[in-house]
């Protein structure tokens, strides 16, 4: 069994590899039960933040973006609390989990919330890869997010500490 994961998870690194190299921009969605299914052989992630972090990983990326309907990380659900500070730069997973609540979904359409997306940040992070988390309200704003941190610091490596913060006006939560 393990040797027919591992043969699936080599297929779907080439196949992505294959796809970027190609300049295509591959479209994974946790919905489509084939890609699930020829991924990783599971039945059910639960949620695109944990898919896309695994396929963050499994194709080298420097980033990943986690869209959500609010504009970062915050110690407390901005809809219900209206002074809740947002945390702009993670640098441990387990301490951040100490300080925001995780507990509630932040809306109606998605079926994780910010616990998820922390999961997810620990997978792409293990991984060598930096997460943000942002609203997905404005996608422009990857494009200010990435050029913000490379003018503070080299590319993200999980073994160097980065003293990069992103301006204040980026509204996104940087986790390394």
């Amino acid at each position: 069994m393990l040797h027919l994961q591992r043969s699936r998870y080599l297929n779907a690194t080439t196949t992505l590899s294959t796809l970027l190299s190609l300049g295509v921009i591959p479209i994974i969605n946790e919905n489509d039960t084939i890609s699930v299914s020829e991924i990783l052989h599971v039945n059910k992630f639960g949620d695109n933040d944990t898919l896309s972090a695994i396929a963050a990983g499994m194709c080298g990326a420097d980033y990943l973006f986690l869209m959500t309907d609010v504009d970062g990380l915050y110690e407390d659900n901005p809809r219900r609390v209206p002074g809740a500070r947002r945390v702009a730069v993670v640098r441990d997973i387990e301490e951040v989990r100490r300080l925001v609540s995780t507990s509630t979904l932040g809306s109606s359409l998605g079926t994780g919330g910010m616990e998820t997306k922390l999961i997810a940040a620990e997978l792409a992070t293990a991984a060598g890869c930096a997460t943000v988390i942002t609203m997905g309200s404005f996608p422009a704003r990857i494009v200010s997010i990435v050029q913000a941190h490379q003018s503070r610091t080299a590319p993200p490596s999980p073994q160097l500490p980065s003293t990069a913060t992103l301006p204040s006006t980026s509204s996104a939560c940087l986790l390394y």
